[in-house]
């Protein structure tokens, strides 16, 4: 998908600020440090439309970037984050979970793991919620370009264990730095939001 705008729109804590334009919404959820805003600024080829930071749980809104007028990347606030209080965690937990069982303009999950380590206990926790509410869920392994590419079948193969990824699950490796994965999850995001499909179809019938 070829990006020729992006923007940043809002952060939002409560439903009464989430947008009103019916756009289907991307959200992206993972640890903190997993690498949600440098995959924001690969896929939409921006250096720095979404910050990232050194500072596990410095984002703790729904922060809103709109792509091309057409779909929303919603980038959740980290979870594991120890320096954060717990009524703090506990306002974050409730917040996210009334976005992703009320919110009918979603159409997909990114769930973020590093592709370095084992899921922890908040990535399984994370995966179980999110398939338990049955909600359309791709796992995307970061940071992919730190682990040699004869070793990277093998993080794969127990990210998928650990996690219960079958063959019919959505997976995908993923570099920040080497755009590895890119292409493949603008066709995961293209198949389930419809953005792009039309001139993805042009392209086929020529």
């Amino acid at each position: 998908m070829k990006v020729t705008k992006s923007e940043f729109i809002i952060s939002a804590v409560r439903p009464d600020q989430y947008p009103a334009d019916g756009l289907p919404e991307v959200a992206l959820a993972g640890r903190s440090n997993v690498g949600k805003s440098s995959l924001i600024n690969r896929m939409i080829n921006r250096k720095n439309l979404a910050r990232t930071s050194s500072t596990p749980g410095k984002t703790q809104q729904l922060n809103y970037y709109r792509i091309n007028d057409e779909l929303y990347f919603v980038d959740f606030p980290g979870y594991g984050f120890a320096k954060v209080s717990k009524s703090l965690r506990q306002a974050f937990g409730e917040m996210i979970e009334t976005y992703l069982t009320k919110r009918e303009t979603l159409k997909l999950v990114l769930q973020m793991v590093d592709l370095r380590h084992p899921p922890s206990k908040d990535d399984r926790l994370m995966n179980e919620w999110l398939k338990h509410y049955n909600l359309p869920l791709c796992v995307v392994g970061t940071k992919a370009d730190k682990i040699p590419r004869t070793r990277r079948d093998k993080h794969i193969k127990v990210i998928k264990q650990e996690l219960g990824i079958g063959p019919g699950d959505l997976f995908i490796p993923f570099s920040s730095e080497e755009g590895l994965g890119r292409e493949e999850l603008w066709t995961v995001i293209s198949q389930y939001t419809g953005v792009g499909q039309d001139s993805n179809k042009a392209a086929d019938m020529k």
